[in-house]
């Protein structure tokens, strides 16, 4: 290869990864509800106090309190409940930039 010449860039396929990872953190028995689980996902169609703590999760973390924590727990929920739905919040925006940013890699490229 000359000077000027760059080796081509490869990068492994983590899709089904990724697609594993989802479907076990939505899908999988655990203590919250699917149903919860898969709308803290997906942050839509959640009720107050969950919808504030799930938004900020997914779009604020650094304005998340004690205080948005607490009244998840006061609604009924317990500690196992609302760990997991803030992972799928935080899970479920991390796959939305994923899936953006190779959309935006696959339009870059020409796919």
């Amino acid at each position: 290869m000359g000077a000027n010449e760059r080796e081509p860039v490869t990068m492994t396929d983590i899709s089904p990864l990724h697609r594993a990872l989802v479907a076990r953190i939505r899908d999988n028995d655990a203590t919250a509800p699917r149903r919860l689980r898969r709308a803290a996902f997906d942050n839509a169609d959640l009720d107050e106090p969950v919808r504030t703590l799930v938004e900020k999760v997914a779009l604020r973390s650094h304005q998340v309190t004690d205080e948005d924590v607490a009244a998840v727990r006061a609604s009924g929920l317990t500690e196992d409940q609302i760990f997991e739905i803030v992972v799928c919040a935080a899970v479920g925006q991390a796959s939305r930039q994923y899936d953006n940013a190779l959309a935006a890699l696959a339009e870059a490229a020409g796919l």
